[in-house]
């Protein structure tokens, strides 16, 4: 390969139809016009090849393709020495790797499909590095060779020498039953090599479901119980992604003190996580991850937890002077701490309620809401946030008569998504929210920034979870409604998709004057949406209570002093921090009853 390839061709394998179309691709390459074969398809082919030697970057091939499938990227020269690996020719390419370090926590964070896991699977040994050359792997001699003079070398050498034993925690734990049958006790106790079982129920809170089978847990469970198989096992390299998805804030922040005891002078620790607030109290230095998804991927050099954050936010790498994200993401918080407007001039009010649910109550204490309004609700897991919702919505009826929710105009995207629909997400969105999607300050507002044009002619049956999710949003948008319900929004989304759907949200409910009521655990999503706050006190599955809405500040102080946890304010793009355990600041502002900055 020559020094000047700089050039990358991706041909989507699922939207190539060559027998569906007239081959416009190869019939307006000026390269195979003048006789070179830059694009090839033949009566046999399943999908198109482009030769990246041959192309010329004109651009021209991905706007005459009929399906969408073809995308040429010209990257920066310097990166094209630096491919790690390639699954065949014209797919995805992954540049760099991130260096782990024996004894401390490294965080990977970047969007989606942008090479995380196949990188988990290279430093677990699982995958093997080709540097690029599908058609021609290299051996390990030259793959080390390759990585002679870095950390990487010598961590290669000790997986291939020492045999060292990597366990990698899945991304969707929702598979794992249908992988694993048995009872969660017997299966730990399967797995069992260390002494720290007991301490393992006990701190991911599993004392519940020991008897249970695995096809009974819920999301959360699951996840818990994913996260307690691979603790409770001896390994050199622990890796763990995403595992905050399905859990409260209180489990995160269990979950990440849980992974850190792993730590040891010899040991590897490895984390993938979209809950920017868990990564940052979680890992000890972080690799972030840019590039176009589903097309290529490069890894940066490690940084500090805040610096390596606050460049995933910001955009811009400054060691390579590259921008790769055209607008930086900052949290500037509500205006004002204390609550504007004055409870006289709400519009909407809810009586006070109760609700029982098998073994389990849920009393709501009255409250007001008005337009332009978010309220964010906060609580643990089973404390019935979702069951409040669905009083709100009317799906359900609080016990006593006299205390039943004033008929609201609602719409609703609950916390499951199963999507039954046949077709595609355009008839998808045409049949239920024809009006506004065909509003063109719906789309510029909505529709566009959610990234939704890409999927708009895929099947919804076949959509990925963070796809789905988005989907859902747009149609709870879509509805028109005063009040709008959305449960747990972040599902799924990675960091990135969780800041812009947030925007999204805020700025569709001020423009339109509105109310959200949102049920949301990331930390910087809620703080980000938040003008008032529910908060949920009591003893999951058995009685809790939801408070009236009360003002950012004094719910979250409230809340944070039943987790015992501080948060601080990044200077520079004033997101939410978890102070670390007792540390100076931790003390300090416990003292003080600060819990939750809003000062900047």
């Amino acid at each position: 390969m020559s020094d000047k390839l700089t050039r990358i061709a991706i041909v989507n394998a699922d939207k190539c139809k060559p027998k569906k179309c007239r081959q416009e691709c190869k019939k307006s390459c000026p390269v195979v016009r003048m006789g070179r074969l830059c694009i090839e398809v033949t009566p046999d082919s399943k999908i198109a090849f482009i030769s990246e030697e041959l192309c010329i970057g004109c651009g021209i091939c991905p706007k005459k393709c009929p399906f969408d499938a073809i995308t040429i990227i010209n990257l920066p020269t310097n990166l094209e020495r630096d491919t790690i690996h390639r699954y065949s020719a014209n797919s995805f390419k992954l540049h760099r790797l991130p260096v782990p370090r024996p004894g401390q926590v490294l965080g990977l964070v970047g969007t989606n499909g942008i090479g995380k896991s196949t990188a988990l699977k290279m430093l677990a040994g699982r995958l093997k590095p080709n540097l690029g050359r599908y058609d021609d792997p290299p051996d390990w001699q030259e793959i080390l060779k390759y990585f002679r003079g870095s950390e990487l070398q010598n961590y290669f050498t000790k997986i291939l020498e020492d045999n060292l034993k990597a366990i990698i925690k899945p991304q969707y734990v929702d598979s794992i039953p249908r992988a694993v049958q048995g009872k969660v006790e017997a299966l730990l106790n399967q797995k069992l090599e260390r002494d720290n079982k007991a301490d393992m129920i006990r701190e991911l809170e599993l004392e519940e479901v020991l008897t249970r089978e695995v096809g009974q847990l819920s999301g959360g469970e699951l996840q818990r119980f994913a996260i307690a198989v691979v603790m409770v096992q001896n390994a050199d390299i622990y890796m763990f992604d995403e595992p905050s998805s399905y859990l409260d804030v209180k489990q995160r922040l269990n979950a990440a003190r849980t992974i850190r005891q792993l730590l040891a002078p010899t040991k590897y620790v490895i984390v993938v996580e979209h809950d920017l607030s868990v990564l940052d109290y979680l890992s000890d230095f972080v690799c972030v991850l840019y590039g176009k998804p589903s097309i290529y991927g490069v890894v940066t050099l490690p940084f500090s937890v805040r610096e390596g954050i606050n460049i995933f936010l910001d955009g811009m790498v400054p060691t390579e002077n590259l921008r790769f994200r055209e607008e930086s993401l900052t949290f500037r918080i509500a205006e004002s701490a204390e609550d504007p407007v004055n409870d006289n001039y709400r519009r909407f009010n809810y009586p006070s309620m109760t609700k029982t649910l098998g073994d389990f109550k849920l009393d709501v204490k009255a409250g007001q809401f008005t337009d332009s309004e978010i309220i964010v609700m906060l609580g643990q897991n089973g404390t019935g946030k979702t069951t409040f919702i669905r009083l709100l919505a009317g799906a359900i009826k609080a016990d006593n008569d006299s205390e039943q929710v004033p008929e609201l105009n609602v719409s609703y995207k609950p916390q499951k998504i199963s999507p039954k629909f046949t077709g595609t997400v355009r008839m998808l969105f045409i049949k239920k929210i024809k009006g506004a999607f065909m509003n063109p300050q719906f789309q510029t507002d909505v529709v566009k920034p959610m990234q939704i044009d890409p999927i708009l002619d895929q099947e919804v049956q076949h959509l990925s979870g963070g796809e789905l999710q988005r989907v859902a949003i747009v149609l709870a948008l879509g509805q028109p409604a005063d009040i709008y319900l959305i449960d747990e929004p972040s599902a799924y989304l990675d960091s990135e998709q969780r800041i812009i759907a947030a925007k999204v949200i805020k700025r569709f409910i001020l423009h339109f004057k509105r109310t959200a009521f949102i049920v949301e655990h990331d930390f910087i999503m809620a703080t980000y949406l938040a003008d008032r706050v529910v908060v949920y006190d009591g003893t999951p599955s058995v009685h809790a209570t939801a408070n009236a809405p009360q003002s950012l500040l004094t719910g979250m102080n409230k809340f944070l002093s039943s987790l015992e946890i501080t948060f601080r304010r990044d200077p520079t793009n004033f997101r939410p921090r978890i102070n670390k355990m007792d540390s100076q600041l931790d003390k300090e502002q416990k003292e003080s009853g600060n819990y939750f900055f809003l000062e900047d």
